[in-house]
């Protein structure tokens, strides 16, 4: 009998385990609609974009985004000043004539738009477009020289190439080193959960991959891809953009924020240099841009 009640006892509680579900709906409070804004301006001789849009409630029931059309836009660092203009196949996107920015300068963002009830308000952010190096010396694929770190090279039996560069470092800690990647003129880190960022902070001043760093800190890769995957003759180019410091805040609260958990931080806590505050949400950033290619050749 003993035995028989504790079969009876465990089926039981299994039966309570999995049968016991119901769908919880979290009332979230509804927000103020605000206009989002996705703005980088660089040093590159060529068009700069910014693109507007519209937020929306946690639950969202519609189709599509609602972007943000008619706005007057323009940056200016205090003595030159370029406009945006929309582009009338992309409604909310709005680009510039070619133009370069200018490292260790200020700029300012300056936006007037419809709200969503078609109020014109004024946006603003500012940025601090930093230094960067001279050129990244070199750029090279090979599997991951880790020493003793756990870093995997092995994919189910398919070897993984990482793309390292190697650069002399400014000694300016405040500065972050944002790669961007490209595979035969495809942008590969095209969204932000793709991307990486490198706050150099106390290696600030190293050669990066050099030996120095490697005795420090091991080798920093800044993309991989299964060997299988790549073909002689692939082109890698690597845009290494500068970036002020304070755009970690809103890189990381951006991915602790992605998804649709509410319990993993509301939109509304994510980080925004737009101002004034409550009125836009998003990132105005500025960048200075060194680039580097490689050639995969496995032969």
């Amino acid at each position: 009998m003993k035995r028989v009640v504790g079969i009876l006892l465990v089926s039981l509680s299994l039966l309570m385990a999995t049968s016991c579900t119901e769908e919880i709906i979290i009332d979230v409070e509804d927000g103020d609609r605000m206009i989002g804004v996705s703005a980088v301006l660089t040093d590159e001789l060529k068009s700069h974009e910014v693109v507007l849009s519209y937020t929306d409630d946690f639950y969202n029931n519609n189709e599509g985004i609602r972007m943000v059309t008619g706005a007057t836009v323009y940056v200016t660092d205090g003595i030159d000043t370029v406009y945006y203009a929309e582009e009338p196949t992309k409604p909310g996107h709005y680009f510039t004539a070619p133009f370069a920015g200018r490292k260790k300068t200020l700029y300012r963002l300056c936006i007037t738009a419809p709200d969503i009830e078609g109020e014109m308000v004024d946006l603003f952010a500012e940025s601090f477009l930093p230094d960067n190096v001279d050129q990244i010396d070199s750029l090279v694929m090979k599997p991951f020289n880790g020493g003793e770190d756990t870093v995997p090279t092995v994919f189910f039996g398919d070897t993984i190439e990482f793309l390292y560069p190697y650069f002399q470092s400014l000694s300016d800690s405040t500065i972050v080193y944002m790669p961007m990647i490209s595979r035969n003129d495809t942008l590969l880190t095209d969204t932000l959960n793709q991307r990486m960022v490198i706050p150099m902070a106390g290696y600030a001043g190293f050669y990066v991959n050099g030996l120095e760093m490697q005795m420090a800190n091991k080798e920093i890769p800044i993309y991989y891809q299964r060997k299988s995957e790549l073909r002689n003759g692939d082109v890698f180019r690597a845009d290494l953009y500068s970036i002020q410091l304070d755009y970690i805040f809103f890189y990381y609260s951006l991915m602790l924020s992605n998804g649709s958990n509410p319990m993993l931080g509301a939109p509304a806590n994510v980080s925004t240099n737009i101002q004034p505050s409550g009125l836009g949400v998003g990132w105005f950033m500025t960048a200075s841009v060194v680039s580097a290619e490689t050639v995969f050749d496995d032969r």
